[in-house]
């Protein structure tokens, strides 16, 4: 079967990660989360107390970080690690790693850093990716790109429910804030912001399920592959 990139974009908490999951495990593609590596980066800087407008500083630290992914034997499940520390949980609930992401993720040198990992995961084909700017900058030459976008209030509602379950006592208002907030630095920085790719398919999952969804991709993967949804 024809190996291919699967680039997936969009706004946070659209359930891009999710369905890049669910993907993988049908296609048996390897699957890269960039922004639990975004989210790793930041949880460092934070841990080590260091300024985000110190690029300097930021760079010294990159040289000193190691970003890993392993599937839980148990669960199946794909966790994050940093520096060999399993830090998944870590980076999906705490409140600071949410909110200054995004001003990490805007720093060129953070950007430079993780593309250049993310490009060399995906040198064989056979991967989803999912993130930002997965199909306008790591693969502008992906053989399928999705754009994933929702209401802001169907993605907080989501955001919250999902913090809610994990013991987060968050409040809905300050989880559309955050993401609102997120919106806006993903779509208006300088360097490689957040943009629907000329050639993306998009998709708005407000008012569809994860099962339609899944069922709408995996059509267009048939194009491109061959594969019977």
């Amino acid at each position: 079967m024809k190996q291919i990139v699967i680039a997936i974009d969009g706004f946070s908490s659209c359930g891009k990660s999710t369905i890049a999951k669910e993907l993988s495990k049908i296609l048996t593609y390897k699957y890269v989360d960039t922004g639990a590596m975004y989210r790793a980066v930041t949880l460092y800087l934070i841990q080590n107390h260091i300024d985000f407008n110190n690029i300097q500083d930021v760079i010294n630290a990159l040289e000193k970080i190691s970003i890993t992914f392993k599937i839980d034997e148990q669960t199946q499940i794909q966790e994050t690690f940093l520096n060999g520390e399993n830090i998944e949980n870590e980076i999906r609930v705490n409140p600071r790693v949410a909110g200054f992401v995004s001003n990490v993720s805007s720093i060129s040198e953070v950007r430079r850093f993780l593309v250049k990992q993310q490009q060399e995961l995906g040198k064989l084909r056979g991967i989803i990716m999912d993130g930002r700017d997965i199909g306008t900058v790591v693969f502008p030459d992906a053989e399928l790109k999705l754009f994933i976008t929702a209401d802001p209030n169907v993605r907080a509602q989501r955001r919250f429910d999902e913090l809610k379950a994990k013991g987060n006592t968050t409040t809905f208002e300050e989880v559309l804030a955050n993401l609102t907030k997120r919106d806006y630095i993903d779509s208006n920085r300088d360097d490689s912001p957040l943009m629907k790719a000329d050639d993306a398919i998009e998709i708005d999952n407000s008012k569809i399920n994860q099962k339609e969804q899944l069922e709408l991709i995996l059509k267009l993967v048939n194009e491109k592959i061959g594969l019977k949804a």
